[in-house]
């Protein structure tokens, strides 16, 4: 019998409003993982914050909905998070983001006690809990980090010694800029650096060898929620004693059903 999965999704939500047709969709990168991780066959909480306005409700009620723990999602004075979306071509486009309430969101120390209940944190970019992670790690609980396609930024500094599992987006780049890149990332402290590449599919190194997968061909609809998938297939195999290699091919198979319907979930 499989051993029962435990993750611990933490930090940014929010509405992703399609301003041109007037649909709203909850989201944010690691809502989006814990809600996979139910669909995957695994157990998930997500510990945030959300605003007093409709937005706030709708995204609590949506995420408890799909079996995921919201005992420790907060409600503070203000409006929820928004992104706003447009799709072209089945790609999605962000317009503004207005942060709302995320802005002050911190972890209190009854926080973190729940989280190293887990077997696996993820968080990502915006998830205001950077600086969060020598806690975590102090506690022995593993982390996973999506730094997006923000190569770049302060917080990858400050956040990635204390990553175990570091996912990027890196469309474009050709193999051997991609293999620098992730031997960089891999040698600065996580056991495994992923990237995934769009319709190239994702690359994988864990210090000592590299790891291509492709893509499982779909009808694009919506491309919203597709590397949260990914990444929510990929550590769902980890935590079921997975090869990288199968991993990466749950973390495909994850994305193509992401990919076939409008937003992320």
């Amino acid at each position: 019998m499989d051993k029962e999965i435990k993750l611990a999704a933490v930090g940014d939500n929010c509405m992703d409003v399609y301003d041109r047709t007037g649909e709203a969709y909850p989201g944010g990168n690691p809502v989006n993982v814990a809600v996979y991780t139910l669909r995957l066959g695994g157990n998930a909480s997500y510990t945030g914050v959300v605003g007093t306005d409709q937005y706030g409700s709708l995204m609590r009620a949506a995420v408890a909905s799909k079996g995921v723990d919201v005992s420790h999602l907060k409600t503070a004075p203000g409006a929820t998070a928004v992104s706003h979306v447009e799709i072209a071509n089945g790609n999605r486009v962000f317009g503004d983001y207005e942060e709302g309430v995320m802005a002050g969101f911190r972890l209190t120390p009854e926080d973190i006690d729940f989280l190293c209940s887990h077997d696996l944190v993820v968080t990502g970019l915006w998830g205001m809990i950077a600086g969060d992670l020598p806690a975590l790690r102090a506690r022995g609980v593993p982390v996973a980090f999506d730094f997006a396609d923000k190569r770049t930024d302060p917080t990858l500094d400050l956040a990635i010694p204390y990553v175990d599992y570091a996912f990027f987006s890196y469309d474009g780049a050709d193999g051997e800029t991609l293999r620098t890149f992730l031997r960089s990332m891999q040698a600065r402290g996580p056991k495994v650096a992923v990237a995934t590449r769009g319709e190239a599919g994702s690359m994988a190194y864990d210090g000592s060898q590299f790891y291509e997968y492709g893509i499982v061909p779909c009808r694009v609809v919506d491309t919203m929620g597709a590397g949260d998938s990914y990444i929510a297939g990929f550590l769902f195999g980890l935590l079921r004693g997975k090869s990288i290699p199968d991993c990466m091919a749950l973390g495909a198979q994850s994305s193509s059903v992401t990919l076939q319907y409008s937003g992320a979930w």
